[in-house]
């Protein structure tokens, strides 16, 4: 069962020594500029981050569009679209990149699976040979972007449900259950530099991996990497996909694609 920690969440993920990342590195064989992507051991599948749908949604303009349309009627009052409201659509209106930080959007908003938009668009859910990234689902950018009313997966993050939900799983899996020692490891370009020489890791308890989404220190984003001390199962959240790899025993695989919550893939080229 997991725990509520009870200790602030920066005591009980306090900054470890760069090199707890060596096993990474060799595994990948990579420098984890966007996260150290590693094979399966022995089994991997893809946790593909959140979207969603307005109850009044998609609709025939883009984010672009829409934008465009705010900004020039701010001044004139014009509802854009009927019964839409600007703060539904942006966080800030008058940014179009504004991050959603990984909370669900709110009340008029439901979960849209990649499978369900998939056989709506024809586009599959990952082209062969290709990872899920801003590539994906390429007809919907045919008209000028992703239409008003679908908020498409979170790069470099995880949402906070799923995350959640990651780490029940992991614990049920976990060589000692919630106890289990992690460690965290984020990608510098999170934070503003690239200094290979000092990487940022962090180490603590499974029981108290949730609380990481709120750590002060690290941004909004999940960990590039998250993996147990043994490495039986590792996580790459590549700074530059939809999805996040985990890697571990076939048990642990099926778990998560067999989860009701979590929307997980198996990408035989990716493995």
């Amino acid at each position: 069962m997991y725990e509520t920690p009870t200790a602030p969440v920066t005591a009980l993920w306090p900054l470890a020594t760069s090199a707890e990342t060596d096993g990474l590195r060799e595994l990948a064989d990579d420098d984890g500029l966007t996260g150290f992507m590693p094979p399966a051991l022995p089994d991997a599948a893809w946790v593909l981050h959140s979207m969603y749908e307005h109850e009044l949604g998609p609709f025939d303009m883009s984010y672009v569009e829409y934008q465009r349309a705010f900004l020039n009627s701010r001044t004139g009052g014009r509802e854009i679209i009927p019964g839409l409201d600007p703060a539904e659509v942006f966080d800030d209106p008058s940014d179009t990149f504004a991050p959603s930080k990984g909370e669900h959007p709110g009340p008029r908003w439901r979960r849209l699976r990649w499978a369900e938009l998939a056989r709506r668009t024809g586009d599959p859910v990952a082209a062969e040979g290709h990872l899920p990234d801003y590539r994906s689902f390429p007809s919907l950018r045919e008209s000028g972007g992703w239409p008003v009313g679908i908020i498409g997966p979170s790069e470099c993050t995880l949402n906070r449900a799923d995350w959640d939900r990651l780490i029940e799983i992991l614990t049920e899996h976990g060589p000692q259950g919630p106890d289990t020692r992690c460690l965290a490891y984020y990608t510098p370009l999170g934070q503003g530099a690239e200094d290979f020489d000092n990487l940022h890791v962090r180490a603590g308890r499974l029981a108290d991996a949730k609380a990481l989404y709120d750590h002060p220190d690290e941004g909004w984003w999940t960990p590039s990497n998250f993996w147990a001390d043994d490495r039986s199962w590792i996580l790459c959240t590549d700074y530059d996909l939809w999805a996040t790899k985990v890697v571990g025993p076939a048990p642990l695989v099926e778990a998560l694609l067999g989860d009701p919550e979590i929307e997980a893939v198996r990408l035989p080229w990716a493995h």
